[in-house]
């Protein structure tokens, strides 16, 4: 049989149907914050002042010993490194009453996770800005090509710069580039954006059994960047973009980097407060976080810039 014309139908009734709101957040994806734990990070909490002085001494060499004569005396004018305190960020939200009564507990807990990771992205990304210095350049200006030993020119190829993806080679003349001023092989890792993720998984080079290890712990196959000869490879989405000359292209600033570095001097961690406003009738909540740092060692890393496409 055939329905009627004045079935009850979920139109006629949708005032009678509730709708559910999960008390679950559904926030963005985070990005790989890897910096903070590939630097030298200085605790300065709790002390006062703006700007800290690390001395830099200079070696000497031996000299030979000639019979009955005096030895060789060494006198060097022994320098520092300037390091200014100035960054200081904030996370603020004022959550009115009726949003605090009304909402579900999920809200706060969403800003106070959001405002944790908001400050640790900050500072991720300030790290990885220092390495725009690194081998004592400004900008980029001693930055690579994947190939290990072309400059990088922002206005080469009619100003859209000449970056370059990853090469065997390339990688290891990275490698060999730290080896010849004697910087520790330990404690230095390369820090790559997905983009190079994605093509080195696509070189049979970097695929195979000898490479990976055995076993494939946190190796290529599993689909994680292992180690390269050895080198602990990071994944970072916070990684620095760089645009070319035209203004358009963008560039990633991959870079091998030392521990000694880089430096990253916190003043104050990350701190979370809340306080009533009673003119508001409302809580504001507020993480703050002071720091500073820059490059301390610029021959204990390198920068390589790599294409986005």
């Amino acid at each position: 049989m055939g329905l009627g014309v004045n079935n009850t139908t979920k139109t006629n009734a949708a005032v009678f149907i509730p709708a559910l709101w999960s008390d679950e957040v559904i926030a963005s994806f985070k990005s790989n914050l890897v910096a903070t734990e590939l630097v030298t990070v200085m605790d300065h909490v709790g002390k006062k002042g703006d700007t800290v002085y690390i001395p830099k001494g200079t070696r000497g060499a031996p000299s030979a010993k000639a019979a009955s004569t005096q030895v060789t005396l060494i006198a060097t004018t022994e320098t520092n490194n300037t390091y200014t305190i100035n960054q200081h960020w904030e996370y603020s939200r004022l959550i009115e009453d009726i949003v605090s009564v009304q909402a579900f507990d999920s809200l706060r807990q969403f800003y106070t996770d959001d405002a944790g990771y908001a400050m640790a992205k900050k500072i991720d990304s300030f790290t990885q800005s220092q390495w725009a210095a690194l081998q004592s350049g400004t900008n980029y200006s001693t930055a690579l090509v994947g190939d290990g030993t072309t400059t990088w020119h922002p206005a080469a190829n009619t100003n859209t710069g000449n970056a370059a993806a990853l090469t065997d080679e390339g990688i290891r003349r990275l490698i060999q580039k730290l080896d010849d001023v004697d910087v520790p092989f330990r404690n230095r890792a390369f820090v790559v954006p997905p983009i190079e993720k994605r093509r080195l998984l696509g070189l049979s080079r970097f695929t195979e059994q000898a490479f990976v290890g055995e076993g494939g712990s946190g190796g290529i196959r599993n689909g994680l960047i292992g180690d390269l000869y050895g080198l602990p490879v990071y994944v970072s989405t916070n990684t620095q973009s760089v645009l070319a000359t035209d203004g358009v292209t963008n560039n990633f600033a991959g870079a091998l980097v030392h521990k000694d570095s880089t430096v990253l001097i916190m003043q104050q961690n990350p701190r979370s407060q809340t306080q009533y406003k009673l003119e508001w009738l409302a809580d504001l909540f507020t993480t703050d976080s002071i720091f500073g740092g820059g490059i301390l060692r610029p021959e204990a890393g390198v920068v390589f810039m790599l294409p986005s496409t």
